[in-house]
């Protein structure tokens, strides 16, 4: 193929189909650097734009939906959920110094905990932090609090489940050097 006026353009790739393999046009040079080896005339590179608009057109998993509050109540620490398998909470529940908001789907029951109480803080197995309270299928509220508050303190609730989980307290295990 030619450019305007009958002259190949540089880079242009049917032009490079039409020369030798070993031959270069004007202002075109050999790929190479790091990774060993170019690229050929007849491939693409996809440019991080592309790779960005693509990943923008794929459909969004379903991350499920928000524990919604009652209302009245405000979250100003912020909202995350502790979910247990639904045997262990009536466990849990007289350990607890208060009890916030509590939620169950018929398989968990879901605590609600201010935002980022997993920070350092794994909680113990068979326990799930969900952030941002985000859970899939339905629950309903089966406990709320007095006052505006929906929280369950998050080290009573995490040491409560340590006991009935039989889990020792991640800061008291011994420390390996």
């Amino acid at each position: 193929m030619t450019g305007i006026g009958g002259s190949e353009q540089p880079g242009d790739m049917a032009a490079g189909r039409e020369r030798g393999a070993g031959e270069r046009g004007a202002g075109e040079r050999r790929s190479g650097g790091r990774g060993g080896g170019g690229r050929s005339l007849g491939e693409h590179a996809i440019g991080l734009d592309t790779l960005v608009r693509l990943q923008r057109r794929r459909p969004a998993p379903d991350r499920g939906h928000r524990l919604s509050l009652p209302d009245g109540m405000t979250a100003p620490l912020g909202c995350d959920a502790v979910a247990v398998p639904d045997r262990l909470g009536p466990l849990v529940v007289p350990k607890l110094p208060r009890v916030g908001c509590v939620y169950t789907d018929g398989s968990h029951w879901w605590w609600i905990v201010p935002s980022d109480s997993d920070y350092a803080l794994p909680w113990p197995s068979p326990a799930r932090y969900a952030t941002g309270a985000l859970v899939t299928g339905t629950a309903r509220l089966i406990h709320r609090p007095e006052g505006t508050a929906p929280y369950t303190p998050p080290i009573p609730l995490y040491l409560a489940l340590c006991r009935v989980t039989g889990t020792a307290p991640d800061w008291s295990r011994a420390v390996s050097a």
